[in-house]
């Protein structure tokens, strides 16, 4: 087809559409859509993505009920719930990491979602010391012990986030099970995605982990005062 006939058949195909309000709320909501689409190129953040492809898929559900057009009704009817479902996750989760920072929760309990769960037996080794921390923990069930400074953890503590965020990424102590024990882990992928898809999250943690050392810190300082022995100094620095 020549150009000039493409040309009137646009031509004739706007006319038609704004001939009529149902035809030119149409376009104008694909307008919309079609222009949030080319500013969400220029989005760097998973959460403003979020709500541009959200709007999007609206303004194209819009057109395709009020120009008739199947395929678009179908493929964005599928996308909205997804964009919102994603939305509405990272939303929680940045709310939850700022809730934890600003009340010093350490316990990590708002990574579980994102978490793997693990079983193991009691006496099994989760790591050794000089071991690649490869994954960040959380302990659901049972006892843990950390067998170089014999202290034991309880359940419903984050831990081995200090090696997990190391230049040489190794761990510094052995972490055993005591007890029969269910563990939650996270991976370096699933953390950088998380951060990727919403850098508020990565700097909250980073200032959990700050006020986790800080903490630490405090313990080794007041046990100093105290003039306690060494091996209690140790088991009072912080699991990684």
């Amino acid at each position: 087809m020549a150009m000039p006939d493409l040309y009137a058949l646009a031509t004739h195909s706007l006319e038609t559409a704004f001939a009529t309000t149902s035809g030119t709320i149409a376009l104008f909501a694909a307008g919309i859509a079609g222009l949030l689409v080319v500013v969400s190129s220029f989005v760097k953040t998973m959460i403003p993505l979020r709500y541009l492809a959200v709007a999007g898929n609206i303004g194209f559900l819009i057109y395709g009920a009020l120009h008739p057009a199947f395929i678009m009704i179908l493929l964005h009817g599928a996308l909205l719930p997804i964009n919102i479902w994603r939305l509405a996750e990272m939303a929680r989760l940045t709310r939850q990491v700022t809730k934890a920072t600003q009340e010093s929760d350490l316990s990590g309990v708002w990574l579980r979602p994102y978490m793997r769960k693990q079983r193991l037996r009691a006496g099994q080794v989760l790591f050794r010391k000089g071991d690649p921390a490869t994954h960040l923990y959380f302990l659901a069930i049972g006892r843990m012990e950390f067998v170089e400074i014999q202290q034991e953890m309880e359940p419903g503590r984050l831990f081995g986030e200090i090696a997990f965020f190391a230049p040489d990424k190794r761990r510094t102590l052995t972490a055993r099970c005591v007890t029969k024990c269910t563990v939650l882990r996270i991976d370096e992928h699933t953390f950088r995605e998380l951060y990727f898809q919403n850098p508020a999250f990565g700097f909250q943690v980073v200032s959990l982990v700050a006020g986790r050392l800080i903490a630490d810190r405090q313990r080794l300082e007041a046990m100093v005062a105290e003039h306690r022995p060494p091996v209690e100094l140790a088991a009072a620095a912080s699991v990684q």
